[in-house]
């Protein structure tokens, strides 16, 4: 399959970086103090900001602490963050002006795991701090293709998980989902693989061409 598209819009958690072990750590480690299942969370939980899941788990006077004590548990643990197969070379190929990232997560989080990953920041980062509805919800994929100059439906949105990739849809973007955090089943795209070394980004006159060799498997 090949994309043409304006510019390409990743997630980062999961997509970009290998961050699954410590989201599941911290997760499980938040759980245990106040007493939630863990399991239960990290079914719903990926691709989401920690704020819309803690505001399922608990009542509106408990939540920002919560939140705060979150975010601290996840600055403080960086063990095993690495970049995901094939992202270095892809990102580093890219033209400043043609990619973004859209995520979940705090600018300070992901700054830090790009870092810690190797990986370059983009001008264009997009995350929980600055838009007012979380993925599922499209808002943060308008604003990146905004603030780089592009029509949505002129982008390809790059995620991991469903929230992420209905956000993507939601947008009117094209998707292409990576099986590094889900199983293939359970990700609904224009496209799927099961990391981005199935993937080849060209740069031609206008743009850029995205070819999805190979699928999951």
């Amino acid at each position: 399959m090949r994309f043409e598209v304006d510019a390409i819009l990743f997630d980062i958690d999961g997509t970009l970086v290998d961050s699954t072990p410590v989201v599941e750590r911290t997760w499980r480690t938040w759980a245990a103090e106040h007493g939630r299942d863990a399991d239960e969370i990290l079914r719903v939980c990926h691709g989401r900001r920690s704020e819309d899941t803690i505001a399922d788990l608990l009542p509106p006077p408990e939540r920002a602490a919560a939140v705060e004590e979150l975010a601290r548990l996840e600055l403080s643990d960086m063990d095993g963050v690495i970049a995901l197969p094939a992202v270095k070379s892809l990102l580093d190929g890219l033209p400043k002006d043609r990619w973004a990232a859209v995520t979940s997560g705090s600018q300070e989080l992901m700054r830090a795991r790009l870092a810690v990953a190797g990986l370059p920041v983009p001008d264009v980062l997009i995350a929980a701090d600055d838009v007012s509805a979380g993925k599922p919800d499209p808002e943060g994929y308008f604003k990146a293709a905004a603030a780089l100059g592009y029509d949505i439906a002129r982008c390809l949105v790059v995620e991991d998980a469903p929230a992420g990739l209905r956000a993507g849809q939601n947008a009117g973007a094209r998707t292409l989902a990576v099986a590094t955090s889900h199983d293939a089943a359970e990700l609904t795209a224009d496209a799927v693989v099961d990391d981005l070394t199935s993937c080849r980004v060209d740069r031609v006159a206008g743009g850029l061409v995205v070819t999805v060799s190979s699928g999951p498997g």
